[in-house]
């Protein structure tokens, strides 16, 4: 799961950012290219204002080799994070959900001009545009003109927001949703539209999305750690997430649309996934890997061999990218919110650059005192937005009704720095000294008044 911009995570993943955040080689040798990526983690880890650790599968003909940096949490018990430390891979599971999909193919349970009523139940109303039909291959290829995610999630706990989601919710979203263009006509990356598809093909095999995934690819390809459900050596060797502001989050439940994001995983275990999408391991579903390439994967451009995937929940990111004319892979994985797609970019290809590491803002300390005269709520009326400034000890949090809550971190006295996007707050004060009103700085200056 990932945002990209204007702040969509890299590749649209888990979006649960608020509007405030919308507005705004071939290497020589094997020894080089080792050192060159431990080099890169090193200096990432170090440097990254939240980073906590960093590991990288690199697979090619000459075999894997694993590349890690940083600890499994902030704790200074913790240990260093490895080949075998788990971390949630969110939207890679698309991938896997459209293997699912060329296997169930195969075996001729469904096919991909299937419409979804075909494999729904009966009284589950599906939504059309002109009499025309969402069908299977709509919902891989993220052109059923299904939203992102559903208008009725409502989550009561933004460190775990599709957990309480269930089927009856989907299926009522479903019968009242409007579809504003003919599925196959646009492109609109859908955490919905996945995450139905996953429940589909678990319904016409009759099982659960998760005992599907194990049976027909995991197991397979060898792929013991990899899970929904987390066995006791993956629990062990769990790494800590960390949220935008670096603060340790919960785990992601995704029990409906467990499709779109729900595994975890290891670089050892997706190394061999990675080898057996290059061909290097041949399995009973050899051919269903080579024909999702075609249905799930994202094409890099203007390469036309290098096929990718991005994954984002709340604490974890990860990236998978395979060259099938090089024939070689790479998996990157992270337990915290700064983004590593350039990393496994450049693994792959090194003519693709590495990102510039900014300078960390360097944050103060103010009393509790302090903070508290700028809690409140605040409207800037530019933006029709209203920001509601809260307390816990000392930190300061902005939140948008709806959404969650994101740290604000001192620089001076009235000046505040958000971790999450690149926008700053400074806070006004009348000619009594009492604040009333703040200015967001977010592509231009935005001042807000304030109400309460």
């Amino acid at each position: 799961m990932r945002f990209t911009s204007h702040f969509r995570i890299a590749h649209g993943e888990f979006n649960h950012l608020p509007r405030l955040l919308w507005f705004i080689f071939v290497i020589g040798s094997i020894s080089v290219q080792a050192q060159s990526i431990e080099q890169v983690l090193r200096e990432r880890v170090n440097s990254e204002r939240n980073q906590t650790s960093i590991v990288v599968a690199v697979v090619d003909e000459k075999g894997t080799r694993f590349f890690s940096y940083g600890k499994t949490a902030k704790q200074p018990h913790a240990g260093n994070s490895n080949e075998n430390t788990v971390f949630e891979i969110g939207s890679l599971t698309k991938v896997f959900t459209g293997i699912l999909l060329a296997e169930a193919v195969k075996r001729g349970e469904v096919r991909l001009e299937d419409s979804i009523s075909k494999h729904l139940p009966e009284n589950v109303t599906s939504p059309k545009y002109n009499g025309k039909e969402i069908t299977l291959l709509h919902l891989i290829s993220h052109t059923s003109g299904l939203p992102f995610k559903p208008d009725n999630l409502s989550p009561n706990d933004y460190e775990n927001p599709y957990a309480q989601y269930t089927v009856k919710q989907m299926y009522e979203f479903l019968a009242k949703y409007q579809l504003t263009h003919e599925p196959g006509s646009d492109f609109a990356y859908s955490n919905l539209g996945v995450g139905l598809l996953g429940h589909i093909l678990s319904l016409r095999a009759n099982t659960t999305y998760e005992n599907l995934v194990e049976t027909r690819i995991l197991k397979p390809l060898g792929m013991n750690d990899t899970a929904i459900t987390l066995t006791p050596r993956m629990k062990a060797n769990l790494a800590v997430g960390y949220n935008e502001d670096g603060d340790q989050t919960s785990n992601w439940d995704l029990p409906t649309l467990a499709g779109a994001g729900a595994l975890r995983s290891t670089a050892a275990d997706m190394a061999r996934f990675i080898s057996a999408n290059l061909g290097f391991t041949t399995t009973s579903i050899s051919p269903s890997l080579a024909e999702a390439q075609k249905l799930v994967w994202v094409i890099k451009q203007p390469s036309k061999t290098i096929l990718w995937h991005g994954g984002s929940t709340g604490g974890y990111l990860s990236f998978v990218a395979i060259d099938t004319a090089q024939k070689k892979g790479v998996f990157v994985a992270t337990n915290s919110q700064d983004s590593i797609d350039d990393i496994g970019f450049h693994i792959i290809d090194n003519s693709s650059p590495l990102k510039q590491i900014a300078e960390a803002k360097k944050q103060i300390t103010l009393s509790e005192e302090i903070l508290e005269r700028y809690v409140g709520e605040y409207h800037l009326s530019t933006l029709n937005l209203t920001f509601t400034i809260s307390r816990k000890g000392q930190r300061l949090f902005l939140q948008q009704a709806g959404q969650a809550k994101f740290g604000l971190f001192p620089e001076k006295e009235t000046e505040f720095f958000l971790r999450v996007v690149d926008a700053s707050i400074t806070f006004t004060k009348d000619e009594d000294g009492k604040v009333n009103g703040l200015i967001l700085h977010q592509k231009g200056d935005h001042p807000g008044k304030r109400v309460k």
